[in-house]
């Protein structure tokens, strides 16, 4: 097989802020040497340290296990290093404008990961940046957990096109976004389910109807869980309370109540169904135990790709720029 970094296609950005900011083909580029990586650790033991010598600033606004974890062990894997900066080093925006931050942080590394509340906090770090900045996490998206969502995916059924994702709970919500604009470039149909107040944001599902448009798939949002459950391939939830609504617990917690995905509603899904959660999961509440450790979670399969599919996504961006 081809060496990891020459299989790339170009990619028509500098940064990583959304899914949208790759094409259907450069997903499933980045599959293919994430793929390749990820076998060539179980057989060996390491991969080619391709990434020598540069650096990874991770700033983090919120706390993180998956995309720490996931991005720390992969540029050391890559025979890099990797920089954390929480939110008492830094203080974006508070104690330091983010302009400053970013010229100050693309001046020292090769690369910046942050994870923030506001989209609007990394859209100004790319902006003032020299070097790639990625989208850890936002209030928006989450991008780099949609790519190991669809790896996942394409791993377990070997095919992505033509299949149906039903997100059920919290529409607006980064993690729906993702998934709502990923499915639309991949050509998988969409269907999210959510409570009145709680829909897709208007302007991810005007861009992501734009582009089903083009690749000829549904996107759909209701109120109704089983309707949009029924004959699903994936079946998709996330925490009712995200970081940021803690004040609302109470409320959403008696709202999303009809929206939990139990054994009964998974039967209405597609027989070989698999059910997905981001994690950390709350059992009990979006979920019942019986389903997400169940036959048909592949929950830490997801967590586990995202070491591999962010490994590729950071060679990528090294390489382009």
């Amino acid at each position: 097989m081809r060496e990891t970094g020459r299989i790339f296609l170009a990619m028509k950005d500098k940064h990583f802020l959304s899914i949208s900011d790759l094409t259907g083909p450069e997903i499933k580029d980045l599959f293919t040497a994430a793929k390749f990586m990820k076998k060539q650790l179980k057989k060996i033991g390491f991969n080619k340290p391709v990434l020598n010598k540069k650096t990874l600033v991770m700033m983090f606004e919120k706390p993180s296990l998956r995309t720490r974890l996931s991005f720390e062990a992969g540029m050391t894997q890559l025979g890099g290093h990797a920089v954390y900066l929480g939110m008492a080093e830094i203080g974006m925006g508070v104690r330091e404008k983010i302009a400053d931050v970013a010229r100050v942080t693309s001046g020292m590394g090769d690369l910046i990961v942050a994870r923030t509340f506001k989209h609007q906090s990394i859209e100004e770090l790319a902006e003032f940046s020299k070097v790639p900045v990625v989208n850890g996490l936002s209030d928006l998206e989450h991008p780099c957990q949609a790519l190991a969502d669809f790896m996942t995916i394409l791993e377990v059924k070997g095919i992505l096109a033509g299949l149906t994702i039903c997100f059920i709970g919290d529409g607006e919500n980064n993690i729906a976004h993702s998934l709502c604009l990923g499915s639309a470039i991949l050509g998988i149909d969409f269907k999210c389910a959510s409570p009145q107040g709680y829909f897709l944001k208007s302007e991810i599902l005007e861009k992501a109807r734009e582009i089903a448009g083009e690749t000829k798939t549904l996107i759909q949002q209701t109120v109704d869980p089983e309707k949009a459950i029924y004959k699903a391939d994936v079946v998709y939830t996330d925490t009712w309370i995200s970081m940021g609504d803690e004040k609302d617990k109470d409320t959403r917690l008696k709202t999303f109540l009809p929206y939990q995905v139990t054994g009964k509603l998974m039967e209405l899904a597609d027989s070989q169904a698999i059910f997905m959660h981001d994690l950390p999961a709350y059992r009990g509440q979006e979920v019942t135990r019986e389903v997400i450790d169940g036959p048909q979670s592949v929950v830490f399969k997801q967590a586990h790709n995202r070491l591999h599919v962010q490994k590729a996504l950071l060679i990528k961006l090294v390489k382009k720029n």
